[in-house]
């Protein structure tokens, strides 16, 4: 068991059945009262932020969370099925978890996925992938400007500002995290 005084960001913490993890923390002292820990915790589950205030040296769960390669299978009902690389097992992930990570999932794409005991809470894509534009909207308007874009439909269902040259069957490199075209492969 932890106290409140070892909290520190990027610790996962176990609050009346939900997991968090620590965004800040800072000890506060006031002139005329108990000095106590004040935090930010990040629901992992619902992305929620909160904030918390602890006694010092108040008891909490501190629990550590298992990282786990994963590759995309398929959508089976409103879930989706994944391969566990390390032990060859299926998971299902609710789409509640996938959120709009979505966009970018297709069939063999590996990620990360954090577990508590059997739960999954947390996925997390790689950064750069490489997709098919399956259809581009042309803008006549912008085709005279400099460094105008237009929006293309990748594979994966994603929608992406593209440089003007970019057409239907070409690979692009896209950021997952920030949803931006990168390159032509």
């Amino acid at each position: 068991m932890t106290t409140s005084n070892q909290l520190a960001p990027g610790m996962t913490l176990s609050i009346d059945g939900k997991i968090y993890r620590v965004e800040s923390c800072v000890k506060v002292t006031v002139a005329k009262g108990v000095p106590f820990i004040k935090t930010k915790l990040k629901n992992l589950l619902s992305d929620e932020v909160i904030e918390r205030n602890f006694k010092l040296n108040q008891p909490i769960q501190d629990v550590s969370l298992a990282e786990r390669k994963l590759e995309y299978l398929y959508l089976e009902g409103k879930d989706y099925l994944f391969l566990d690389i390390g032990n060859l097992e299926q998971v299902l992930v609710p789409s509640q978890v996938i959120a709009d990570k979505v966009n970018f999932l297709k069939e063999g794409i590996e990620l990360k996925a954090m577990f508590y005991g059997n739960s999954i809470f947390s996925v997390e894509l790689p950064q750069f992938l490489e997709l098919m534009v399956v259809k581009t909207e042309e803008s006549e308007s912008a085709a005279h400007v400099a460094n105008a874009t237009k929006l293309a439909i990748l594979e994966t269902g994603a929608k992406v500002e593209v440089p003007m040259f970019i057409e239907s069957g070409d690979i692009i490199k896209v950021d997952t995290q920030t949803n931006e075209y990168i390159q032509r492969v």
